[in-house]
């Protein structure tokens, strides 16, 4: 029977473009044969379907042809089946007509769209009344000392 290893068949079939980058997903939990997270060396065989979530979606493949050399783009179809669901499809175009791009705390400067956004925002922020001014009392900015 045709095997091949899960990472060379994942960058063969140009899912991943290293194999590097095939046994990272692997190792993270990104890829799945049959429900089951795979190691990078798992053997994989011809009518195995595999899912790699690649986010905001999960991309699932029927094996054709188990592979471990790397062949022309032309050629995939004969190597893969796409067997995505097309609900993964609605929910990739409904992230992309969004606009929102996702982007983690503390991961850079923002865009200059995005920095017109928050100038915006806070221009607006700025016209709300403050209720709190006619009252005497401070919100704790003074410095007090505590007797322990």
């Amino acid at each position: 029977m045709e095997q091949a290893r899960l990472d060379k068949w994942l960058w063969a079939a140009r899912i991943f473009k290293t194999r590097t980058m095939a046994a990272a997903a692997c190792k993270k939990g990104q890829v799945s044969v049959g429900g089951a997270q795979m190691k990078p060396s798992r053997m994989v065989k011809v009518g195995d379907v595999i899912n790699v979530r690649k986010p905001p979606i999960t991309y699932s493949f029927r094996i054709l042809q188990a592979i471990e050399h790397r062949v022309g783009a032309k050629l995939i179809p004969e190597i893969l089946e796409n067997v995505t669901a097309s609900e993964q499809y609605e929910l990739l175009e409904m992230n992309r007509i969004s606009g929102f791009v996702g982007r983690a705390r503390g991961t850079g400067r923002p865009t200059k769209k995005e920095r017109r956004a928050l100038d915006e925002f806070g221009a607006q922020a700025a016209d709300i009344p403050v209720f709190f001014s006619d009252f005497d009392f401070d919100l704790g900015d003074e410095d007090e000392t505590h007797d322990n």
